[in-house]
Parts: C-alpha cells; structure tokens; sequence
C-alpha cells in the first residue's frame, strides 16, 4: 500500500448540412450552429461559444471552439447571439462564417490577473481503495492494478470534438492495439480512462463507448463514481475541471504508472501520444526505474475543453 500512495499524489494525475470538403480539407464535414459568443481568445485563436443543439453532432454546450482565420475574431465581442458553421474531419475542427444577429446580456466576465496553478497533489490513501464502478458494472479500485503498469487519463463520453478527448481515447485504442500486435509483448498493463461526467456516463454508455473502440476489458477500463469522489480524485491528482456551462472544462494528463505504483511519465497535452505511451509501457514493464518524474511538453501547450 504505502509503494501505491505515489499513484495518487501524482496521478495527474459536443441542421446538419454535409458538404463538399473545401480545397485542401479532406472529408470535412459542415454543419450550421447558433450560440452566443462568451469568449474571444485572439492569442490561441480560439472562441467559445454557448450554443444551441447541433442537428446530427452534438448537444447543446459550451465549447472553445478552433478558428483558422482570426481575422473575423475582430469583429465579434462577448454577448454576440450568432450563427457560423462548425467544420470537422477525423483529426481536427474549427468554425467560421459567423453572421451576429442579436445581442444577449451577459453578467461581466470573471478575469484572473494570475494563471491558475495546479495545488500540490496530496497523499490520499483511501482513493487508492476506493471502489469506483467500471463499464462492466463491477466495483474497482485502482489498487486492484497493483503490478501492472498503467496509463490513465480523465474524459467525458459526451465530448464531440476530435482534438479533445476523442484524441485521448484514440491514443489508448491505437496504444492498445500496438502493444498486443508485438511479439513477446508484456501482458502486465493497463488503461483506465475516468469520466468526469458520472451523471451521463453510466456504466453502459461507458460500455458502448469502450465498444465504439474496438475496446478489450482484459487492457483497458472506464471508471465511473459518485461526483464527489470524481471531484476528490481530480482535486488531489492535480487535475483541473469545471462542469459547468453545459460541458466540462478540463487541462489534459495522461500518465503512466509503473508496476512499483511509481509516477514515470506525464503527457499535459493532446496530440497523438500513441507511439509515446507504448514507449513508456515498455520501459515500465522492463522494470527500468527513474527517480525523476518526467514531463512530455511544456504545460503551456495545455488546452481547456
């Protein structure tokens, strides 16, 4: 148990209209959205956007939203009701064509003279016990992985957008799918993706989501819990998260734990990690110790959903 307690004090530990992919965007699809601007983000040329239901794609949420022209960001300002089209392909998405149509009133927005930083993780043994619930329906804690290298990462079903935590999950499916494709390859492994939306992400729509993968429950699980203990998790694993606004806001981690319970590896971005998790799988399972945690990429190219 006490080899484990490093797990958690470091853990980081979305009217259809198809259209005709535009020059040089291959198999994008296009579909008419409206919403209100709530944010414009000119540095990361990103805006975000409460907007209705999208016909054939998503519910209605807030999202920060990928522009490819700033340009247009000029002329829009936050409490501006508009129309765009949101664009997306396999790997990417973004948003243009905004036409304004009305203004909303919205109470004045919250600013931070400092950037939000991340409260030292604390050591928090009953987490370790604690039964979490997977897409089998079975009560799990991630002390029952003791001995197998892991990677986990935080998610919510409902997230439409390619970049975000489909990306997370394509990275444990194609990591998957790698690792069990080697000759003697290690079997001592595991992914364990937990949702950070436990009042939509059931065990069966976790289920279906893990199937959705080409998922195998033997390497890979979808923790589920009380809010709570969610919130408790994240809180004292360094994650940040915030449910509100109709879709949950949150920086990215994945991290790979090693058979001692011992932090290797953090990856704080998005991006096509697979190559890296497997990596990282196999020096864990080689047994080949490292008394400094490493960290894959500045925390600058950290992104909120």
């Amino acid at each position: 148990m006490r080899r484990w307690v490093p797990v958690i004090t470091a853990i980081f530990l979305g009217i259809a209209v198809p259209a005709r992919a535009e020059s040089g965007e291959a198999a994008a699809r296009t579909f008419s959205g409206r919403g209100v601007i709530l944010e414009i983000k000119p540095d990361t040329a990103q805006v975000v956007i409460r907007h209705d239901a999208i016909a054939g794609y998503m519910d209605g949420m807030t999202m920060p939203f990928k522009v490819k022209d700033r340009a247009p960001l000029t002329e829009l300002k936050r409490g501006d009701q508009v129309t765009f089209r949101l664009h997306v392909t396999a790997d990417e998405s973004w948003v243009d064509h905004f036409q304004k149509i009305g203004v909303v009133s919205l109470p004045e927005a919250k600013t931070n003279s400092q950037p939000a930083k991340i409260s030292a993780p604390r050591p928090d043994k009953s987490l370790l016990d604690y039964k979490f619930t997977n897409e089998l329906g079975q009560a799990v804690s991630f002390n029952d992985f003791r001995g197998q290298a892991l990677a986990i990462t935080f998610f919510y079903t409902r997230c439409p957008l390619p970049e975000f935590c489909p990306r997370l999950s394509k990275n444990f499916q194609q990591a998957s799918r790698k690792l069990e494709a080697m000759t003697n390859a290690p079997t001592n492994w595991h992914f364990i993706s937990v949702s950070f939306d436990p009042g939509t992400d059931t065990p069966q729509v976790l289920k279906n989501y893990g199937l959705s993968y080409g998922y195998d429950p033997a390497h890979w699980s979808f923790f589920t819990g009380p809010q709570d203990k969610i919130a408790e998790l994240a809180r004292d694993t360094g994650v940040q998260y915030d449910a509100s606004g109709g879709t949950i806001n949150h920086n990215f981690r994945t991290l790979i734990i090693n058979p001692e319970g011992h932090l290797q590896m953090v990856f704080p971005i998005s991006g096509d990690l697979s190559d890296q998790i497997v990596a990282e799988i196999l020096k864990a399972t080689a047994k080949k110790e490292s008394t400094t945690v490493k960290q894959a990429g500045p925390r600058n190219n950290e992104r909120n959903l």
